[in-house]
C-alpha cells in the first residue's frame, strides 16, 4: 500500500525578533529541510510535527484515531499510521506562516512538552513496534533506536552530562583524558548538519552550541519525567505566542502576557547552580589546572547565568520595579 498525505513547509514569520529565534530557526531548517524531506525523498518514516499537516481520514481512522495518552499526540498517530503502512510527503514549496516562541519561558514548556512527551510516547509505544506485524526489521531498528532512543532519550541526557558535567569536571582530574573525537570531531559534525541549511548564520553556531548545552539540562529533565512517569509526565502547557509579526497592523492592540510579580519566578535555580558549578571548574582550570578547557566552560557558564536569570527572549528579567 502506498498512499501519502501532503505536508507543506513551514516558514517562521518571526524568525528575526529575537536572537532566541534565530537560533530555533537553525534548529528548525534543519528539521524541515533535512530530515522531513530526505524522509519523504526515501519514503522513510519521519515525524509528524503537528504543523501545517493535511492528513486523510481513512489514515487516521486506521491507526486508532487521536490519543491523549502523551503530550505529542501527533508524533503518537503518526508512529502508528507508520506501522500500518501509510506513508507520506513532504511539500516544501508550500510555503505556511507560524510563529516561534520569543519568551524563554514559552521556549522552555514547549521543549519540555516536546521531550517528555516523545520518551514519554517511546515508553507506551516500543512493546507495540516490535509485536507490529508485516513491518520489516530494518524499521522497527530504526524507529526504536534511531528515532526514539538516541534522538529522544540519550541525545539530551548525553549532550548535559558530558559536556557541562565530565569535561569541567575532569580539569580536576589530571589522570583524565578526553579523546579528541569526543570533544571536537562528533559535535563538530553534527554543528555543521545542523547548520548547513542556514550558512548565512554560520557566525552564530558557537552561540547556537552554548544555548542548546543549557536547554539540554532543561529536555534532560524533561526525558527522565518522560521515561519514569514521574509528576509533570501529563503536564500540557500551550506554547505562548505573542504576535509580534502583526502588532502594528492591528487596530486593536493583543493582550499583553501576565507579567510575573516577582523576581524569583523568572529566575531559573538549576541553571543558576550550574553555572556556579562551571565557574569554580574554570577558574580551577585557569589557576591550578592544565588551561586546556577554561575558555569553553567560561563561555558555558555566562550562558548558563543568562538562561538562568532569564535575559533570554523578548521579555526582561522580571517585572519588578
Amino acid at each position: 500500500m502506498f498512499l501519502m498525505w501532503p505536508l507543506p513547509g513551514n516558514f517562521a514569520v518571526n524568525y528575526d525578533v529575537c536572537l532566541m529565534t534565530r537560533i530555533q530557526k537553525m534548529s528548525l531548517d534543519y528539521h524541515f529541510k533535512v530530515e522531513q524531506e530526505s524522509g519523504s525523498s526515501m519514503h522513510a518514516f519521519f515525524g509528524f510535527n503537528g504543523t501545517a499537516g493535511v492528513w486523510r481520514v481513512s489514515a487516521i481512522s486506521e491507526a486508532g484515531g487521536w490519543k491523549d495518552r502523551t503530550t505529542v499526540e501527533d508524533m503518537d498517530l503518526a508512529v502508528r499510521a507508520s506501522l500500518k503502512g501509510w506513508r507520506f510527503l513532504y511539500v516544501g514549496d508550500i510555503r505556511v506562516k507560524s510563529e516561534l516562541p520569543s519568551t524563554l519561558k514559552a521556549y522552555r514548556h514547549q521543549q519540555h512538552r516536546w521531550t517528555c512527551g516523545a520518551t514519554n510516547l517511546f515508553r507506551k509505544m516500543a512493546p507495540d513496534i516490535v509485536r507490529s506485524k508485516g513491518v520489516s526489521v530494518w524499521k522497527k531498528f530504526h524507529l526504536l533506536y534511531s528515532f526514539f532512543f538516541v534522538r529522544r532519550v540519550i541525545a539530551p541526557i548525553l549532550t548535559f552530562l558530558f559536556y557541562c558535567i565530565v569535561i569541567p569536571l575532569s580539569v580536576m582530574v589530571p589522570e583524565v583524558s578526553i579523546p579528541v573525537w569526543g570533544m571536537f570531531y562528533i559535535p563538530t559534525a553534527i554543528t555543521i548538519m545542523n547548520a548547513i541549511r542556514n550558512p548565512w548564520s554560520i557566525h552564530m553556531v558557537p552561540i547556537w552550541i552554548l544555548f542548546e548545552n543549557v536547554m539540554s539540562m532543561h529536555r534532560m529533565r524533561a526525558a527522565l519525567t518522560g521515561l519514569l512517569e514521574t509528576m509533570y509526565v501529563d503536564e500540557w502547557v500551550v506554547t505562548e505566542k505573542l504576535g509580534d509579526h502583526v502588532r502594528e497592523k492591528l487596530e486593536v492592540p493583543l493582550l499583553t502576557p501576565v507579567k510575573p510579580t516577582e523576581c524569583v519566578e523568572r529566575i531559573y535555580v538549576p541553571e543558576v547552580l550550574d553555572a556556579f558549578f562551571l565557574l569554580v571548574c574554570a577558574s580551577y582550570d585557569f589557576v591550578l589546572g592544565a588551561g586546556r578547557y577554561y575558555l569553553y566552560i567560561f563561555l558555558q557558564a555566562f550562558a548558563f547565568l543568562l538562561l538562568g536569570f532569564g535575559f533570554v527572549g523578548t521579555a526582561g528579567p522580571c517585572s519588578c520595579p
